[in-house]
């Protein structure tokens, strides 16, 4: 199925932070972290909508609109992503901020795992790295604990709700994912299936592997899923301390200057 909104023939983004006040030595204050953002694009028919760090900050109103001012956050001390992409008009006010797919904020990586109703009911996941390597240590888990595969038992199934030993042992399928809650198709007939999410420290930049294992209330552990290669971009540290040293009005040529 095609997407709903477009990547391509948009250039030029430009964020310029908006200052609340300019002191006369060219300080400036921002307090509300509003930007201003531009762009170039050649498509027609399209409103846009602007992106900050993955989540939607708004959207054009118009068909020749190539800017908009969006809130940034609060904090700088990584860089903010601003991503522009073009969608059909009756799009424009719709979120496509789960499909927009970009570098993992911060160097983490985010797994999602498929809650079956075959999994134990005590179980619990470890995760492993490669760290890098290519190779998967599977000596220590990345996570500092096991993760419980069912935090609410009654998410599983519950007992005495429905029709006894028509589920696992003591358990029936009565209070278990049902219909439009979790990933239909995904689980047993007439049963959902529903998902683990699991986000890693924060790794460096490089290629990881990561392995997946079920242990059981004895202490068993299974074999390992293991994922594909995930590249890992961390957000760049923003420059600091920036300041203009020269402007050359006949060039049009700027001449920052860095100080520690």
């Amino acid at each position: 199925m095609a997407t709903s909104f477009l990547r391509e023939g948009i250039e030029n983004v430009r964020a310029l932070v908006l200052p609340d006040g300019i002191v006369a030595d060219g300080r400036h204050v921002a307090i509300s972290h509003t930007a201003l953002v531009t762009w170039r694009s050649a498509l027609e028919g399209r409103l846009y909508q602007v992106y900050v760090n993955g989540t939607f900050a708004g959207a054009t109103l118009d068909a020749g609109q190539r800017q908009l001012i969006v809130r940034t956050p609060v904090s700088l001390e990584s860089a903010v992503r601003v991503e522009v992409v073009a969608v059909c008009p009756q799009d424009a006010a719709r979120d496509f901020g789960s499909e927009l797919a970009g570098p993992a904020g911060g160097g983490r990586v985010k797994l999602t795992l498929l809650r079956s109703q075959s999994l134990p009911i005590a179980g619990a996941l470890n995760i492993y790295c490669d760290k890098g390597t290519g190779v998967i240590d599977y000596a220590k888990p990345l996570n500092a604990s096991p993760v419980p595969v069912w935090p609410c038992r009654q998410d599983k199934a519950g007992f005495g709700m429905a029709q006894f030993g028509k589920g696992d042992f003591g358990y029936e399928s009565a209070a278990a994912v049902g219909f439009g809650k979790g990933s239909f198709g995904r689980g047993g007939f007439g049963l959902d299936a529903d998902v683990i999410e699991w986000t890693s420290p924060v790794l460096p930049l490089g290629t990881y592997r990561f392995g997946v294992t079920v242990l059981d209330t004895a202490g068993a552990e299974s074999l390992a899923d293991e994922t594909e290669p995930v590249a890992v971009i961390p957000a760049a540290t923003p420059a600091v301390g920036l300041g203009i040293l020269e402007f050359n009005e006949y060039t049009s040529q700027l001449t920052l200057n860095v100080s520690d």
